[in-house]
């Protein structure tokens, strides 16, 4: 029972990664790599931040600021610079790691006797693995919601019509180039965000923290897309969250089948190309039933 609880409560806390990631893979249609950086450059700067006895709260804000700091530089990078679109991402990513290591001043800091969220004296009183559920659950649902509530406003739609067709934006008069760099702001300040509250749940910031986590943000997103098809873009968004929760359970059972923890980055790039291509063998399958059908019937 407590490891399905600990699932469930860390596909809360990594659904705000795939949320975070779909306002520019999916709605945007750019291919952000900055991710792979801004992750853990929230939770350097969380981990820092508490260490350096600023309240857990105040160094979520700081995280999610310095994320946005680096979407910007993403999408000035991109717009301003005519840098393509991988390569503005990838310049910023790496970009991040030396920022990160002179942040934290060392490869890793420990969270260890500090106080975090998760120190709250209501969480501490929850059974086990239950603190990870509601603080998830929480920090889900008021994004989620904010984020649903931006897109029906007219700089959400402007924001959609962008991303959708960015020719026909431009000739309606939408600053195509601002909506992007505001999609890559509060994606990777979210993205960030994501990495403080992993931090603060884990007990610790590490530099390598953003290893294949692009690969999870996807996972989500594809996992919540297959399994639940058709949807608006409202459900969509909160499909991601409940395909964040599914993959949590998927890597729950194949480790207890016995694969290592070292083997996760691997396992995860399978489960994405499987859901990948799932899609593609329905697809086939369905042609498939109508030809027999139709040679049966001649």
């Amino acid at each position: 029972m407590s490891m399905i609880v600990s699932a469930i409560g860390q596909g809360l806390l990594w659904a705000i990664l795939g949320v975070a990631l779909f306002l520019t893979f999916r709605i945007l249609n750019f291919a952000d790599m900055t991710v792979e950086g801004t992750f853990p450059l929230g939770a350097a700067v969380a981990v820092t931040s508490i260490t350096n006895q600023l309240a857990p709260t105040a160094a979520l804000g700081l995280a999610f600021l310095a994320g946005a700091a680096a979407g910007l530089i993403t999408g000035l990078l991109y717009t301003k610079g005519k840098v393509p679109i991988l390569l503005a991402g990838i310049l910023v990513m790496t970009a991040c790691l030396s920022i990160n290591l002179r942040i934290m001043g060392t490869s890793n800091i420990s969270l260890l006797g500090q106080a975090t969220i998760f120190s709250n004296h209501f969480l501490k009183s929850l059974p086990r693995y239950f603190d990870s559920v509601l603080v998830g659950l929480i920090a889900v649902i008021l994004i989620t919601g904010l984020l649903i509530y931006f897109l029906q406003t007219d700089l959400g739609q402007a924001f959609i019509v962008t991303g959708d067709n960015p020719i026909m934006a431009q000739s309606i008069g939408i600053n195509t180039d601002g909506m992007t760099i505001l999609g890559l702001m509060v994606s990777n300040g979210l993205i960030a965000l994501s990495g403080a509250l992993i931090a603060q749940s884990n007990g610790y910031a590490d530099v390598n923290m953003g290893i294949g986590i692009i690969v999870i943000a996807l996972a989500s997103i594809i996992i919540g897309e297959v399994v639940f098809g058709n949807l608006t873009l409202n459900q969509r968004l909160v499909a991601v969250t409940l395909g964040s929760i599914i993959y949590r359970f998927v890597i729950l059972i194949v480790l207890q089948l016995g694969f290592s923890t070292n083997d996760l980055n691997l396992i995860s790039a399978i489960i994405l190309a499987i859901c990948l291509m799932l899609p593609q063998f329905s697809h086939k399958l369905k042609l498939d039933q109508l030809f027999r059908k139709g040679v049966s019937r001649s």
